[in-house]
């Protein structure tokens, strides 16, 4: 499994709406609650092979109320 966080800017008012939606679809590991630029940070993980970009293009920003996402590629935990 690949690792990878989201940070997502919710439109005004949205992002407890956008939070439950990503906890309903079931597609995030966990999901924050953030101050400054973005709103909410978001670990997903994939399959090794599944391309990050498609899969936040057709799960992620299609959600109402995602204003705009910035993805974080990780490489290693230490």
């Amino acid at each position: 499994m690949i690792p990878f966080f989201v940070q997502i800017k919710c439109q005004l008012g949205k992002s407890y709406e956008v939070a439950a939606q990503l906890a309903d679809r079931e597609i995030a590991s966990e999901i924050y609650s953030t101050a400054g630029n973005f709103d909410l940070l978001v670990k997903f993980y994939v399959e090794t092979g599944v391309d990050i970009g498609h899969f936040v293009n057709e799960k992620v920003q299609i959600i109402p109320g995602i204003q705009d996402t910035h993805t974080i590629i990780t490489f290693k935990a230490f």
